[in-house]
């Protein structure tokens, strides 16, 4: 029976192959696979029941059906040392690409250059704004290196994964070292954790947010069912008060009443209290507590413009936000829907007519000062 490999390339590509012999080959062994129209050297980089779990997951993955591409042999020692010379000659191939670039006017940037093992190919990975019409770019270089050519748009995550390099945690790259596929990111899970909406401070070495937020988004949003939503009005044994904070590290939240008393009420306490005024036992309260948050997981209603996804600019997103939400139930950008008469001129609110029908004439905010008083000199 044939075994599943998957193998690692250049540039943090990774594909699955097949290996027809009875023994697999060893992890991290270089072995040389089926390519497109030829040969290519990889790195075993997961086999056996690990390959099977990351190719029923994993982007690059065929998903349950089996690769069709086999793994041909152990790579010598000569494919090794052919191998290191692609290297030096990838960054020629790159430098030589971009004269060629500059000649044409091409609004692009020549990420990386990947020469498969047995040169019959060439493929360039770029990045770019808008669409580009390389087809003149492509006779050039074809006539250039006298081999197949092959022009790849990625995205400047992609980017990264292919280039690599450390993070601001100081590790590497998650998307280069161990992510097997880059899920969009939203601006609704940083406000879910409470973090900085500046772009500055969210975002990765490749301008978009980083991929770690999602990592414990679960978490956060779990924890939050267990608390009543901020901004909301309970009945306590002191009455009204309003939710305006809580600690889900801590679990501990802050309620203020009505006549401004603020108090800091441990979550167990808190529980117990509500349980007592509903007249139930504890669990029935959670339980419609968990019921309640269930239908919004997290504690902000997130608007469609704020959605975020690795394809958009994180610049665009920074227009839509004013400041944090100051209530809960209230959208971030709330403030910002109806209050530009500038849009249309010509159209009045029902508000600025009198009982007549005919305008009345808005004033400007708080008056002249002494206006009162001049007039009634006059």
């Amino acid at each position: 029976m044939a075994h599943l490999v998957e193998v690692a390339f250049r540039g943090n590509r990774k594909e699955f192959f097949l290996w027809d012999y009875p023994d697999p080959p060893a992890l991290k062994s270089a072995i040389i696979v089926d390519a497109d129209r030829g040969e290519d050297l990889g790195i075993v980089h997961s086999l056996g029941e690990l390959a099977q779990i990351r190719n029923g997951g994993c982007a690059h993955g065929c998903g349950t059906a089996a690769p069709t591409r086999k793994a041909l042999r152990i790579a010598t020692g000569k494919d090794k040392a052919s191998a290191e010379e692609l290297k030096r000659l990838n960054e020629d191939a790159r430098r030589k690409a971009m004269e060629r670039v500059r000649a044409n006017a091409l609004a692009m940037k020549l990420t990386d250059a990947d020469w498969q093992w047995d040169r019959k190919k060439l493929t360039f990975y770029f990045t770019a704004e808008k669409r580009v019409d390389f087809r003149n770019l492509v006779r050039d270089l074809a006539s250039l290196f006298r081999t197949r050519i092959e022009l790849k748009q990625i995205g400047v995550r992609d980017e990264a994964k292919r280039l690599d390099g450390i993070g601001r945690c100081g590790r590497q790259y998650c998307s280069a070292s161990w992510l097997p596929e880059l899920r969009p990111v939203n601006l609704g899970v940083a406000k879910d954790q409470r973090l900085s909406l500046n772009p500055a401070q969210i975002s990765g070495a490749c301008g978009r947010l980083m991929c770690c937020l999602r990592y414990e988004h679960e978490f956060y949003v779990q924890s939050r069912k267990r608390f009543p939503k901020e901004g909301k009005i309970i009945t306590t044994a002191k009455g009204e008060e309003k939710v305006l904070a809580i600690d889900i590290f801590h679990e501990r939240l802050t309620l203020r009443t009505a006549e401004g008393e603020t108090r800091v009420v441990p979550l167990v306490e808190f529980n117990r209290e509500m349980a007592a005024v509903a007249g139930g036992t504890v669990d029935s309260y959670m339980n419609e507590t968990a019921a309640d948050e269930d239908t919004n997981d997290s504690g902000f209603d997130i608007s469609p413009e704020l959605m975020y996804t690795s394809e958009h600019e994180i610049a665009s997103v920074r227009e839509h936000i004013i400041s944090e939400p100051r209530d809960a139930e209230t959208p971030a950008d709330a403030e910002m829907v109806g209050n530009d008469e500038s849009q249309d001129p010509a159209s009045t609110r029902a508000g600025d007519r009198d009982d007549s029908g005919a305008r009345r004439r808005r004033g400007r905010r708080g008056g002249r000062r002494g206006r009162g008083g001049e007039a009634g000199e006059q």
